[in-house]
């Protein structure tokens, strides 16, 4: 009995174990296919996730992206605003700056027309000054004139030569061509007598100025007299050198007297005349000078019986060279027809000297 009871346990047993295997097996094979779709449900989620995780970063930048924008935009906005309030405090300033200068344009162009206004009314005033100042000295030197002169109809004569200074020195041209104003005159006048020469009107005009001139003449100023043609002498003879006094009218009247009976002959020598203003001592401080035309000479001789323009311009430039600095030459012309160059070189001899150049008409004095 022991033994039937141990066979029937072990069949029993057997199917037992294999029911358990198949189910176990079962089992086992059924989580092998889960856990395959697991894995690969997983490896899709990973890659979803990973997917996701981007487009968010990318949503993450975008709204980053989009913030800064509209940050920029607030910011330029601002800035657009500030910008349109510095234009318009400019602008302000501008038309603020505009009314100033034009408020100051039309002050300064009252000042200027004031001060133009004032500048014309002082003019006005020096000038009548001037004008009563002169009368007084004309009405001071009447009382001081060694001698008088009176011109056609009882005229006043009034000109622009300085004739003040305590030492004056007159150089009178007697050259040939002072007998007329044009070369062919002063040939026909070369033939005729001496006593007609001297009637010569422009010789007498010549002598009647410097009669004039020493009207000027204060009675404790010193003045000399010269002429010259090729060469240069004193009037009064034996003077050579010496200043005379202005109160003796003797000696004035003299002079007069001696030019008067001068006879106007040969040529142009401004060094000799000019020589004179260096030889004086003490040397003058106001030379007047009374002439027609441009040197022709510069010796008291000469081999050339014509000379042209430019050769005379020569002749006198260097003859200015032997002119002291400092002493004023006051020019009297009596122009001559074609000599065009002696009024320019005259007029700036006066110029550079600080003295003055005058024209004489016809009928002066």
């Amino acid at each position: 009995m022991a033994r039937r009871r141990r066979r029937s346990g072990d069949v029993f047993s057997m199917s037992f174990l294999d029911c358990m295997c198949c189910g176990f097996g079962a089992v086992i094979l059924f989580f092998m296919i889960i856990n395959s779709q697991s894995d690969l449900t997983t490896d899709q989620s990973m890659a979803l996730q990973a997917e996701t995780n981007k487009l968010e970063v990318e949503v993450l930048e975008g709204r980053k992206n989009l913030a800064l924008a509209r940050t920029s935009i607030q910011k330029l906005k601002t800035e657009e605003e500030e910008a349109k309030d510095q234009i318009s405090i400019i602008k302000a300033l501008i038309a603020e700056l505009q009314a100033e200068l034009a408020k100051y344009d039309k002050d300064t162009l009252a000042k200027i027309e004031a001060v133009e206004k004032l500048r014309s009314d002082i003019k006005s005033l020096e000038e009548e000054v001037r004008r009563l100042m002169a009368a007084k000295r004309e009405q001071d030197a009447l009382g001081e004139q060694i001698r008088s002169f009176k011109g056609d109809g009882d005229r006043q004569y009034l000109t622009g030569l300085k004739l003040g200074g305590d030492r004056t020195l007159i150089l009178v041209d007697r050259s040939a061509s002072m007998l007329s104003e044009t070369i062919i005159n002063v040939i026909e006048f070369k033939t005729l007598p001496e006593s007609e020469q001297l009637l010569a009107r422009k010789w007498r005009q010549v002598v009647a100025s410097v009669d004039w001139l020493t009207t000027q003449f204060k009675a404790d100023s010193q003045y000399q007299i010269y002429m010259f043609n090729n060469t240069a002498e004193p009037v009064i003879k034996g003077t050579e050198g010496l200043w005379l006094t202005a109160g003796d009218g003797n000696q004035l009247d003299e002079a007069r007297q001696t030019l008067r009976r001068t006879v106007p002959k040969n040529g142009t020598n401004m060094h000799a005349a000019f020589q004179v203003i260096r030889d004086m001592n003490p040397r003058p401080d106001n030379v007047i000078i009374l002439v027609d035309s441009m040197p022709t000479m510069d010796a008291p001789t000469s081999s050339k019986s014509v000379i042209g323009g430019g050769e005379r311009l020569n002749l006198f430039s260097s003859a200015v060279d032997l002119i002291p600095s400092g002493i004023p030459i006051n020019i009297m012309l009596y122009p001559m027809n074609g000599d065009s160059q002696a009024s320019v070189s005259f007029w700036a001899l006066a110029l550079r000297t600080r003295g003055s150049f005058m024209t004489v008409s016809r009928d002066w004095p």
